[in-house]
């Protein structure tokens, strides 16, 4: 694949006589990181040492190495609500490429991630995706040229049917 290499001009889409590289991640999410110095204490109040917010998803984590690597890229998915206005900013603060299709309801996810003595994980379910949505995630799809490569990263949220990627 050709592309790849520190990009100095704006990443080029589809269609302007260039491979593309597509990522898709259905259920992005924020990570909100919290270090504990002693052992969680469940029921009290436990103080964080250190805390920070890493954005992602599997195929949002595909865009960022690409995009470290110069290599042309889109990250595609669903985002709801203010936290998903929030990583769309962080994304494009980064210099990620991305093309999400914005929910009407719901919110992008938050996880906790707790790290001590023990790591414990709270995931957030994400938004309600619609069949209309799914519509137009199928429409981006088809809209991909010869050459273009897709990466389905991640898992396919509870709330889709099985059969959501049709053939």
């Amino acid at each position: 694949m050709g592309g790849c290499g520190k990009a100095t001009a704006p990443v080029p889409r589809a269609g302007e006589g260039k491979e593309m590289i597509y990522t898709v991640t259905f259920n992005p999410a924020i990570d909100y990181v919290v270090q504990l110095d002693s052992p969680l204490e469940i029921g009290g109040v436990n103080r964080a040492s250190a805390e920070h917010c890493v954005l992602g998803g599997k195929g949002i984590n595909v865009s960022g190495v690409l995009t470290e690597l110069g290599c042309g890229n889109v990250a595609l998915g669903f985002v709801a609500g203010e936290t998903g206005a929030w990583l769309e900013r962080g994304l494009a603060a980064r210099g990620q490429q991305t093309d999400f299709i914005r929910l009407d309801s719901g919110m992008t996810r938050i996880n906790v991630k707790i790290k001590g003595a023990e790591e414990t994980e709270l995931n957030g379910a994400g938004p309600q995706i619609t069949p209309e949505a799914m519509e137009q995630l199928y429409r981006k799809l088809d809209a991909l040229l010869p050459g273009d490569v897709l990466v389905l990263a991640g898992g396919i949220p509870a709330r889709l049917p099985p059969a959501t990627l049709r053939p």
